[in-house]
Formats: C-alpha cells, sequence, structure tokens
C-alpha cells in the first residue's frame, strides 16, 4: 500500500506579509507533523517542505534528515488548495 499524506491541521507558524513569504506547520493523519513554506507572490505555491523530526519518517523510517516529504509536494499542496487551507490558517 502506498503512502498518501491526508492533512488534519495547518496552522501558520510565522509570515512576512511584506515579501508574501509565509511558513505553516501541519499535522497529517498518521502524526507526522511538517513544515511547508509558501509564497503568495503571484499567486501561492510550495518553495519547500519537510518532516520535523518528532517521529520516524512514515516513509523510509529514518529517524534523522530524509527528504522523502518532497515526493508528496505536490500533493499536499493539492490538498492545501482544494481544502482552501492557507485561507483558514493566515486569518
Amino acid at each position: 500500500m502506498s503512502y498518501r499524506p491526508q492533512i488534519v491541521d495547518l496552522t501558520t507558524a510565522s509570515r512576512n506579509e511584506e515579501a508574501g513569504l509565509y511558513e505553516f506547520t501541519m499535522k497529517l493523519k498518521d502524526g507526522t507533523l511538517c513544515r511547508a513554506f509558501y509564497s503568495n507572490k503571484p499567486e501561492w505555491h510550495m518553495t519547500s517542505i519537510s518532516r520535523l523530526q518528532k517521529t520516524p519518517c512514515p516513509i523510509c523510517r529514518k529517524d534523522f534528515i530524509c527528504k522523502c516529504m518532497e515526493k508528496f509536494a505536490g500533493d499536499i499542496h493539492e490538498q492545501i488548495m482544494n481544502d482552501q487551507l492557507i485561507e483558514q490558517a493566515v486569518k
């Protein structure tokens, strides 16, 4: 069975509204915590994503830095945009 990240919660960690840069933390259904960086100029797009190292990676099971979440950046971004999670998080 392949891994499918599902976002449970998205919150704003920091923002620079002048530059249009935002940092969000998200909790996935499997308990994984991630950090995603977004820019809203000219429109919302993800610049990077990484796993916060509180639990082992659900994909490779490494307990240290890995780039597995980058493989799912498109799926996660699509979920964020379809569910309008950014609008809810930046209120």
